[in-house]
C-alpha cells in the first residue's frame, strides 16, 4: 500500500527546506552586492569585513543545500553561489591583482567569472577618470585573458553561454576605452 502520508511530509519538508534556502540565498546575495559596492568605493577594508561574513552565511546555505541533491540545483542557490564568486573574484583582483581559485562548483564559478568583467568595466570607467591609465590596460588585459581562455570550452547550456557571449562585449568595451585614452595622451 502507497504510504501517502509520507509521501506528503516528504514534500513538505523539502518544501520548507527549500524556503529556508531561499532565505539564505538572499542574505549572501544581500553581501555579495554590498562587497562589490564596497571595492567600487575602493572601501577594501569593510569589503574585507563584509567577506567574513559571507563565509559564515555561505557555510549555512551550503549546509541547507546538502539536505537534498536537488537543492543545490535550486535556482536561488545557484545565483547566490554565483554573485558570491563575482564578489570575491572581483575583490580580490581590485586588491592583489590577480584572479583567486574558489572552491566552489565548477559551473557557479564560471557564471561568477562571467560576470566579473561588467563590474571590471565599471572600475575601468572609474579609473580612465582618474587617468590611471595603466590599471585600466591590467583590466583590459585581464578581461582578454578570461574571454581567450573561456573559448576553449565547449559550452552547451544557455546561461553559460549567454554570459559568456557578454565578455566579448565587455571587453570590446574596455578596448575601445583604452584606444580613448591613448588618443587623448598623445
Amino acid at each position: 500500500m502507497i504510504n501517502f502520508a509520507k509521501l506528503r511530509k516528504d514534500v513538505q519538508d523539502y518544501d520548507s527546506e527549500r524556503e529556508h534556502l531561499i532565505k539564505q540565498s538572499r542574505d549572501v546575495l544581500k553581501l555579495s552586492k554590498q562587497i562589490i559596492y564596497a571595492v567600487h568605493r575602493d572601501e577594501l577594508t569593510e569589503a574585507a569585513k563584509l567577506i567574513k561574513q559571507i563565509e559564515t552565511e555561505k557555510k549555512k546555505l551550503d549546509a541547507i543545500a546538502k539536505h537534498s541533491r536537488k537543492m543545490g540545483s535550486e535556482g536561488s542557490y545557484k545565483v547566490a553561489i554565483q554573485e558570491y564568486a563575482e564578489a570575491l573574484l572581483y575583490y580580490h583582483f581590485v586588491k592583489d591583482g590577480k584572479l583567486v581559485d574558489l572552491a566552489i562548483d565548477t559551473e557557479h564559478f564560471i557564471l561568477g567569472l562571467a560576470d566579473l568583467p561588467g563590474e571590471l568595466v565599471r572600475k575601468a570607467v572609474f579609473l580612465a577618470g582618474k587617468g590611471e591609465v595603466e590599471k585600466v590596460i591590467k583590466i583590459k588585459d585581464e578581461v582578454d585573458t578570461i574571454y581567450g581562455e573561456l573559448l576553449k570550452f565547449d559550452f552547451r547550456d544557455n546561461e553559460v553561454r549567454r554570459k559568456f557571449d557578454s565578455i566579448k562585449y565587455d571587453l570590446r568595451k574596455l578596448e575601445d576605452l583604452v584606444l580613448d585614452l591613448k588618443l587623448k595622451g598623445r
